[in-house]
């Protein structure tokens, strides 16, 4: 018998019309970066004389349509949140840098014109809520404004910082690196002064893609009424007892530790206001909770709290250590209330010991807003302030109708388009079970 052969293993390839290896891909070539925006004009020189601010003033009021104006404070390095430069510019007037500084807080002649100027003129501004108040401290007011990051949260833009607005709707890239810099200081160098005329180069091209958006989309109504309202309330009355909203105040038991936060609180501001330093670095507020939590008798064991040891914190252990001992000898009829809220409901987290009732309407109430905002197309805060959805549900109106809970939404200070779109939603809410 003849043994068999022993089996080849060796593979044959496949002849040419056999393969199934795919052809090498193209790579996707990757996409220009948009132009950087630049100036149209080049760069102005800085206005510092009452002569040059006079000539800008008389340009501006010769412009045509709307006023565009932003503002760079020195937020993170100075206590005052005043203007340290202020941009304008107008089609056919260019644009105007002012240095407020020579002038001081107290607006002058030329500034009392440019208002009374355009008076009447929609003022294009993006964070309205940030500037408003420097712009007020210099004698600018508008009547009438249009915000643009409020436009873009309004068309539910998931980013609406400036940059990235003008590069998706313009295509343009804009020159961020300065926005966290100092601006008190002087004198300004050339690339903050780019960067800061740029805040202002597109802003009425972009209000004019923003308004045709909301236009399209049936919110331009909503806009005006957003606009109008940071118009009339921006110089609302400050905050009750603002030292509750120390970070991690939560971590701090005792109407007695409210105390030691409290005066750790005033006694920092009362430094970073004479100093004109941001509070934070003087002292941060989780320092203030660590010293709130040991209610240290002594400087030097105030000295070796996390926060205290550094050399900055240093130089104020006396003052605040003199801060801990008063609070330490108030009486009780002097120390803070744990739980009360002069302004509002107490937080959330504690609902659900306090008042489960009203923990499960606040969660109904919630989950509507929720719902109707992807409807809507909105971010739910923009729909509807959680301070006025918790205020509802923790105290709501009796009896619980429609009609009672539009009103108790327009009292508390919510937009009509808000409340036409809330009220009937969250008043079945707040009955459901």
């Amino acid at each position: 018998m003849t043994p068999a052969e022993p089996a080849d293993t060796t593979s044959t390839p496949p002849d040419d019309s056999e393969q199934t290896t795919p052809p090498e891909q193209t790579p996707e070539p990757t996409p220009e970066p948009a132009p950087l925006l630049e100036l149209r004009d080049g760069l102005p020189p800085v206005i510092e004389t009452p002569a040059a601010l006079a000539e800008a003033v008389a340009a501006t009021i010769e412009g045509t349509g709307p006023f565009a104006i932003d503002a760079e404070r020195a937020s993170g390095y100075r206590y005052s949140q005043r203007a340290y430069l202020i941009q304008l510019r107008r089609t056919g007037s260019g644009t105007a840098l002012i240095d407020p500084l020579p002038w001081g807080p107290v607006p002058n002649d030329a500034m009392t014109a440019l208002n009374d100027a355009v008076a009447d003129v929609e003022w294009i501004i993006h964070a309205a809520s940030q500037d408003l108040a420097c712009l007020a401290e210099v004698g600018l007011r508008p009547t009438t404004l249009f915000d643009t990051e409020l436009a873009g949260r309004l068309l539910n833009y998931p980013r609406v910082g400036l940059a990235v607005l003008v590069e998706e709707l313009l295509g343009f890239r804009m020159r961020k690196e300065h926005s966290a810099v100092d601006w008190s200081r002087r004198p300004l160098p050339e690339p903050w002064l780019l960067y800061a005329a740029l805040d202002v180069e597109a802003l009425t091209e972009l209000r004019d893609v923003l308004a045709t958006q909301l236009k399209e989309a049936g919110k331009d109504e909503w806009a005006r009424q957003e606009f109008a309202a940071w118009v009339e309330n921006f110089e609302s009355t400050p905050r009750a007892e603002p030292w509750r909203r120390t970070s991690g105040i939560h971590r701090v038991r005792g109407r007695r530790g409210l105390g030691l936060v409290r005066a750790l609180w005033e006694r920092r501001d009362e430094l970073a206001r004479s100093r004109d330093i941001t509070a934070s670095r003087i002292l941060p507020d989780a320092a203030i909770v660590t010293a709130a939590a040991a209610a240290p008798t002594s400087r030097s064991a105030l000295s070796r709290l996390e926060g205290f040891a550094n050399r900055g914190s240093q130089r104020y252990v006396k003052d605040f250590s003199v801060a801990i001992a008063e609070a330490l000898e108030l009486p009780d009829s002097e120390l803070p209330t744990i739980s009360a809220q002069h302004d509002g409901p107490p937080p959330p987290r504690a609902w659900a010991d306090k008042d489960p009732v009203a923990a499960a309407r606040l969660t109904r109430c919630r989950a509507a807003v929720t719902e109707l905002a992807g409807t809507l197309e909105l971010p739910q805060e923009n729909l509807m302030s959680p301070d006025f959805v918790r205020r509802l549900a923790w105290r709501p109106p009796r009896p619980v109708t429609e009609q009672t809970v539009a009103t108790f939404l327009g009292e508390l200070g919510a937009r009509p388009w808000q409340v036409e779109h809330t009220a009937s939603s969250l008043a079945a809410a707040l009955v459901a079970r």
